[in-house]
């Protein structure tokens, strides 16, 4: 990106602004725009004028009882404001992304303003990659830039598409999306050992491929969350009501087979705190993986598991965190997932490379307090897995 000329330029960009609001549309946790800013104050200090295109939630999913879009909930103005702060610069902004007030609005802007488009989500053709609704947004900039990793793994017009309508001397990625691919490709091929890999969240089938190629690059595999039960299942274990995928039992066993194999060593957490019913409230016991009570269920890794765990991350130079380690957002299930977030940030104070990737990780590393004292958090959850599990991703394959 830094290569291209954007002096007097109309520059178009695809940011995710798609920042979580209060019901009074205030912005709660502002990172993903404070992420952007690096790219976008580059392009205003080389003299550009800014266009700036972002989705914000799934508007055509949540439409009011008449079946109008909800305007009121999905609009990006909300976030025009503290833009303009972060900018320091007032933001313009218009009541739709293409049409006659975008096109006017965008061709009238000078050398350093910045113009705010309406949500590309309140066209139905946004999503379907719409040859149509592209061409009109690309009408509007001169240089498209895309620098919205966490959409990176969808074909959508403002993502994908719309790169079709630039050559490529006047289409890059932003350099949010060159630090995110950085950080991923340090990780994946280029890693100080030992390579440790913690895998968590709910189901084995939603990390399947990620944990097959992990098993290829890593040298330690920590697997916790939900998804854990399945492996205990597979290997006989009495697991009480605990979350478990019984079609994937066969591949559970499949890859633990691999992981020995190629002398990855796979670790589950040996014990769990248990919980009579899925809720905070619930009556609490800690209990052997492999011997849950019936009518119990694991929600959290227990004190054994946190120890071998965590003197497994603090041993690596080089460790890639996705997904919690049990219900989190459960007070009194959150203790394993933190205690993973306090290692990895010792991990990483010693020298360690950490990379969180995306998704609840982020949200666990920041509760945790500890975002700024790891390596790199990224900020696509769906598009970083993908990446990871090999993927190409239509937003980066687009840009040529």
């Amino acid at each position: 990106m830094k290569a291209i000329d954007f002096k007097d330029k109309k520059v178009l960009i695809r940011v995710d602004f798609n920042v979580p609001l209060d019901k009074d549309g205030n912005i709660t946790d502002d990172t993903r725009m404070r992420r952007a800013l690096p790219t976008l104050t580059h392009i205003l200090e080389a003299g550009a004028s800014l266009i700036i295109m972002s989705h914000l939630g799934r508007p055509l999913k949540k439409l009011n009882e008449d079946g109008s879009i909800n305007v009121k909930k999905f609009t990006l103005r909300h976030l025009v404001r503290h833009l303009t702060d972060l900018l320091g610069t007032q933001v313009q902004f218009a009541d739709d992304c293409i049409g006659d007030e975008a096109l006017l609005k965008s061709s009238r802007l000078q050398p350093g303003e910045v113009l705010l488009l309406e949500n590309t989500r309140f066209h139905a053709g946004e999503t379907k990659g719409d040859r149509d609704l592209a061409e009109k947004l690309a009408g509007l900039g001169e240089i498209y830039v895309n620098d919205a990793f966490g959409t990176a793994h969808r074909a959508h017009s403002s993502t994908a598409t719309i790169a079709d309508f630039f050559t490529p001397e006047h289409k890059t990625a932003g350099l949010l999306i060159e630090k995110e691919i950085e950080n991923a490709q340090k990780a994946m091929y280029s890693p100080q050992r030992p390579f440790t890999a913690i895998i968590g969240g709910a189901k084995v089938s939603d990390k399947i491929k990620l944990i097959d190629r992990l098993i290829e690059k890593a040298n330690i595999i920590i697997i916790g969350g939900g998804m854990a039960y399945t492996f205990f299942k597979a290997m006989d274990g009495q697991i009480g009501n605990s979350l478990v995928e019984l079609d994937y039992l066969d591949l559970a066993r499949d890859l633990i087979k691999k992981a020995k194999d190629n002398n990855v060593e796979l670790l589950l957490p040996v014990d769990s705190k248990c919980a009579s019913s899925f809720s905070n409230d619930a009556e609490r016991d800690t209990c052997s993986s492999m011997e849950i009570k019936d009518g119990w269920m694991g929600l959290d890794i227990g004190p054994e598991a946190e120890k071998t765990f965590a003197a497994a991350i603090q041993g690596s130079g080089t460790i890639l965190w996705n997904g919690p380690l049990g219900v989190f957002e459960f007070s009194n299930f959150a203790e394993g997932t933190f205690s993973i977030a306090r290692a990895v940030a010792q991990a990483t104070e010693s020298g360690a490379f950490s990379l969180i990737g995306g998704g609840d990780s982020v949200s666990a590393i920041n509760k945790a307090g500890l975002s700024e004292k790891v390596s790199f958090v990224s900020t696509g959850g769906g598009a970083m897995l993908e990446y990871l599990e090999g993927k190409e991703l239509p937003g980066i394959k687009a840009l040529g």
